[in-house]
């Protein structure tokens, strides 16, 4: 089976090709069902961020190993086969579906603490999406209103995450929010924080046909931090008092550490994205945590979001994340396009019979 796999563990960006990570078509087998499984034909997968941090070894693999790493889980696609016992979420063949790329086991302490993203038994996610098919348990698969399309259905995942982050953000109507990177979760993260009533909604990103995206879909403001300066600009925006909740979906080094400065006092401050593993930032505890009494966290996968993710895709506007789309075929194409930063969202049609 055609599949988009890492095949040289290592930075994508890495000038050097012998040891630079990078991306190729190899063959795989057919993934196998189980009798609560599903199997989905994959109309789309579209590029995380973390996958290219996934060919970086950010995940555990050695940096130089060879070994093919299966690559995609923001899936929509369409059911063709259903395991006999895959029959209590009345799924059917035909069924235009998106999903879960893990399956929780609900039984686990952490499941059953509200915990469930530290399930101790969550399978291995079914990769690769970047490949025509794809099976998953009856479990990890919702089937997608009729008014959202494939294209837009495989952004389930990322939108997951995002009400994951609303969750943690514990939002009030009318609190001062500041989104930083402009990135695909960063620009739904702006719809759907102004949905919830945010004010002075600001998106800060270097890259300015981003930040006009930002514009569009609902931030009040949009900051260039190359060319402005970031704290003083926050500082105008909210009358001296800061953000009551700050969110970085950038996973920049360079950005981070500015956020507890225009953080407001007892303030939300959430580092939503990707780092790299071995970024240590420096941090005054006595600063922001005694005197700012800011509250400091992150997100890692997204427990307990997915019925709500789904409710949400038919209010948001992803036109902008589903224009640009790339064959399976031309995948390692796709990649370079997605190291570019052209791009707000790159999405590959996996199977070029499926309509969107």
């Amino acid at each position: 089976m055609k599949t988009l796999c890492g095949v040289l563990v290592g930075d994508m960006k890495d000038p050097n090709p012998e040891t630079r990570g990078r991306v190729a078509l190899v063959d795989l087998p057919k993934p196998k069902m189980g009798p609560q499984d599903v199997r989905i034909k994959v109309a789309y997968c579209a590029i995380c961020g973390s996958d290219p941090h996934c060919v970086g070894g950010c995940f555990g693999e050695p940096v130089g190993s060879t070994d093919p790493i299966p690559l995609g889980h923001e899936v929509s696609g369409v059911i063709v086969e259903l395991g006999p016992e895959a029959n209590h979420k009345g799924l059917k063949v035909g069924d235009r579906v998106a999903g879960n790329f893990l399956r929780f086991c609900g039984g686990c302490y952490y499941c059953q603490n509200g915990q469930q993203q530290y399930c101790i038994n969550a399978q291995e996610y079914n990769r690769p999406g970047f490949s025509p098919e794809i099976v998953w348990h009856e479990d990890q698969v919702y089937k997608l209103p009729d008014e959202v399309s494939l294209k837009k259905g495989c952004l389930l995942e990322p939108m997951s995450i995002i009400v994951r982050m609303l969750d943690k953000a514990n939002m009030k109507v009318g609190q001062r929010v500041l989104v930083s990177g402009g990135g695909p979760i960063g620009q739904m993260a702006c719809q759907a924080f102004k949905m919830f009533g945010a004010t002075k909604l600001t998106m800060s990103e270097p890259i300015e046909n981003r930040r006009e995206l930002a514009l569009s879909v609902g931030a009040d403001y949009v900051i260039d931090p190359v060319h402005e300066n970031f704290y003083e600009r926050c500082m105008e925006i909210t009358d001296g008092l800061g953000y009551d909740v700050v969110l970085d979906c950038s996973g920049s080094i360079h950005c981070v550490r500015d956020l507890p400065d225009v953080t407001a006092n007892a303030g939300m401050l959430i580092y939503g994205a990707q780092y790299p593993n071995e970024y240590e930032m420096p941090f005054n505890i006595s600063k922001y945590c005694y005197f700012k009494e800011l509250t400091i966290t992150g997100v890692f996968v997204a427990p307990y979001a997915y019925p709500r993710a789904l409710q949400m895709l038919t209010r948001m506007n992803l036109d902008a994340l589903t224009e640009k789309v790339f064959s399976l075929d031309d995948g390692v194409e796709a990649f370079a396009a997605q190291l570019s930063g052209k791009y707000p969202k790159i999405l590959i049609k996996c199977n070029e019979d499926i309509p969107e």
